[in-house]
């Protein structure tokens, strides 16, 4: 393999001209860059990519800690899709490490990140408390993000989505229409999100003065399959229900498929509401609705901040994106409206 002496031997140039060159620092002359590149090619030298980083004091990377039980779902597609493609549009490699199944993962992925020399690092967590991400932040140079939660004291630091605020309104929605039996299949009840959806359910019924009845709550699992055993559970204890809030569509697609199964019509006998605004919401038969949450819109001001914040700016505000409800045919009014 060809290296740097031989190139500069090859363009006649010395070889910190040559390093000039490819880091970009210091003034060439574009005659002398283009014998630079033409030597480059004959050769075929190969820069080392560790040699330019220790020089440069960048590698040109931005790393991503998302936990692996997010891989399988749409808004993980849409997240890495988008990430992925403003991050070379920024010039830059995203490099992916999995949070895996707990704290400890996932503050080992952050390490693993940042000892791989990572410009800047967003984390999406679903283990590690508000506190340690905060002092995660504090304590280290790179610029850190964080998606989906809401810290306390680095809040320019974090882009997040209200879930328990977009909760309450689509379940607000339903009341208005006329439901007051609403069924509610929770996510993950160890993740954050999962525990947020469950409370704005919760609020927007107090909000009205019904009581909320356990026996109207089941957990899911964030797949289709625990969606259809929600809808399994809620049958066999034999609880009337007009509406059925999933927390993500997957939930939603299983719930519905299960409900037909037992000849409940939807919307007309159950109308349902999942969350996500997945891509096949409105190809689903009837037509799922849904809440969006801005997931492109979150991770394009996230990697816009750390670029900003790499180029040496400040940020003194945070962010919040609201969730949208996007109402099509699953739903339907309840027989209080």
């Amino acid at each position: 393999m060809a290296t740097m002496l031989e190139v500069a031997k090859r363009a006649g140039v010395s070889k910190a001209t040559v390093s000039r060159v490819l880091s970009g620092n210091g003034y060439v002359s574009q005659e002398t860059k283009e014998r630079v590149y033409q030597a480059i090619e004959e050769s075929g030298y190969r820069l080392n990519l560790l040699a330019r980083n220790l020089a440069t004091k960048s590698t040109q990377t931005l790393g991503l800690v998302v936990t692996n039980t997010l891989y399988h779902g749409v808004y993980f597609s849409e997240l890495l899709f988008h990430a992925a493609r403003m991050t070379e549009d920024k010039g830059r490699r995203l490099i992916l490490a999995d949070g895996k199944h707990s704290a400890q993962d996932e503050r080992e992925a952050i390490e693993y990140l940042l000892d791989l020399r990572c410009d800047a690092i967003i984390i999406y967590p679903r283990f590690l408390s508000v506190e340690e991400m905060d002092a995660i932040i504090e304590s280290h140079s790179q610029p850190i993000m964080v998606i989906n939660r809401r810290l306390r004291r680095n809040t320019s630091h974090c882009v997040w989505s209200d879930q328990k605020a977009s909760s309450v309104s689509a379940v607000a929605q339903l009341l208005e229409l006329g439901h007051r039996d609403i069924a509610f299949i929770t996510g993950s009840l160890d993740s954050p999100t999962g525990i947020e959806r469950l409370a704005g359910y919760k609020e927007a019924l107090a909000q009205r003065r019904i009581p909320v009845r356990e026996e109207l709550i089941v957990e899911g699992k964030w797949t289709p399959a625990s969606g259809a055993a929600g809808v399994e559970t809620l049958v066999a204890r034999n609880v009337p229900f007009s509406a059925l809030v999933a927390s993500n569509d997957d939930m939603a697609t299983g719930a519905m498929k299960q409900l037909h199964q037992h000849g409940l019509r939807v919307p007309h006998q159950v109308s349902v509401l999942g969350f996500d605004d997945s891509a096949l919401a409105p190809w689903l038969i009837p037509a799922l609705s849904s809440v969006k949450v801005p997931v492109t819109e979150m991770i394009k001001e996230t990697i816009s901040r750390l670029i900003f914040m790499l180029d040496g700016g400040e940020f003194n505000y945070q962010q919040t994106f609201p969730g949208e409800l996007i109402i099509r045919d699953s739903i339907t009014r309840g027989p209080h409206g």
